[in-house]
């Protein structure tokens, strides 16, 4: 299920695709980049709950990413990682979605790129404990989504979120690494070094050399 009129992603300079990982839905989102500025290709889910099987359902995912990645040709793909709960099937039935997700894209040679939920949620809203709600509101107005396109599934705007947050992540400046050590420091800079200075027994013996010699 696809929200809102998809756009050529020929028309841009870079396309990120955003995944949001799940058993029952699974969400997806796609921005289109051109400089500095993002724009909604496609949004939607894929369902998943009519397949009982669960190996059934992991079929489904990937054939579902791996069509996606052939028809929106995207350049990265930003995942949402798992949240670790207390139930551990839940949790091992996810974490195989995901990587499932995420073998479709690779298969494709697409570089993934994985953020935790509150990493995309303080990128978003600027609070780590943001609701999906809040999420979804904050991406109609960053985005400028129509209300008409937004979704009812939030699993779409949480994919997307992931999206965006990578745009973000990518488009900081990369500082430059600092020496690992003082030695390191050294040795890439050894005109940075201070002359040794003598001790003063050093000196002292100096003088008293010339002392002597004055004295010859």
């Amino acid at each position: 299920m696809n929200i809102g009129e998809e756009k050529d992603v020929r028309n841009y300079e870079r396309v990120i695709m955003g995944i949001d990982p799940g058993t029952n839905v699974m969400g997806y989102g796609v921005l289109g980049i051109n400089g500095k500025h993002p724009e909604v290709v496609v949004m939607g889910v894929i369902q998943l709950s009519k397949f009982e099987s669960h190996y059934k359902r992991l079929h489904r995912i990937f054939e579902r990413v791996s069509g996606l990645v052939e028809q929106y040709l995207p350049d990265e793909l930003a995942i949402e990682a798992p949240f670790f709960g207390k139930n551990v099937q839940s949790m091992l039935k996810l974490g195989r979605a995901q990587g499932v997700a995420m073998a479709a894209a690779l298969s494709r040679d697409i570089p993934i790129a994985e953020y935790a939920p509150l990493s995309i949620k303080q990128s978003v809203t600027g609070s780590g404990s943001a609701s999906k709600e809040r999420v979804a509101e904050m991406l109609k107005r960053l985005l400028h989504i129509p209300p008409e396109n937004m979704p009812h599934l939030l699993d779409a705007t949480d994919a997307l979120a992931a999206a965006l947050t990578h745009f973000y992540e990518t488009g900081k400046p990369q500082l430059p690494k600092g020496p690992r050590s003082w030695a390191d420091f050294i040795s890439k800079n050894p005109e940075r070094l201070a002359p040794r200075r003598s001790k003063p027994a050093e000196r002292q013996e100096k003088g008293t050399g010339r002392d002597s010699d004055s004295l010859r």
